[in-house]
């Protein structure tokens, strides 16, 4: 069981992964050795919660498919472990995004002071801008 949260864990048998080559630089290794990761979980099939299942295939997300697959590729590292930690972990912090529930945000009035503060440096920088101008009267 992989942790993700107080009380919320995923179960490592509906991550799908698959070992391919790696594009770019990088040589002979990299033409011949498959050690890129191809990460595919189906979130509709996991055992997450349903807050997390929402916002995951709720969100913005273009690595999430239509058919609700969340897909990663991880090919920074050299070698296929370090490349399958570097997916589990893109994933676990995924996951941990989706649920953080956003802080509701209440309006507020400024206070006096605030305002008075507000309105006494814009006369200020008025003043200064009207010092600036031609000077008359010689």
């Amino acid at each position: 069981m992989i942790f993700i949260a107080n009380g919320v864990y995923l179960d490592p048998k509906c991550i799908e992964m698959t070992a391919i080559r790696a594009q770019g630089a990088g040589g002979q290794n990299v033409n011949k050795v498959s050690s890129a990761i191809h990460l595919k979980f189906p979130i509709q099939a996991s055992n997450l919660p349903w807050l997390y299942k929402n916002n995951l295939l709720n969100g913005k997300d273009s690595r999430i498919t239509d058919e609700g697959v969340l897909v990663l590729k991880a090919q920074n590292q050299r070698t296929q472990e370090a490349n399958k930690r570097d997916a589990l972990e893109r994933l676990i912090q995924i996951i941990r995004a989706a649920g953080v529930i956003p802080k509701i945000r209440r309006a507020t009035r400024p206070t006096r002071s605030s305002q008075r503060k507000r309105l006494q440096s814009k006369t200020l920088h008025g003043t200064k801008k009207k010092l600036r101008g031609k000077v008359d009267g010689f």
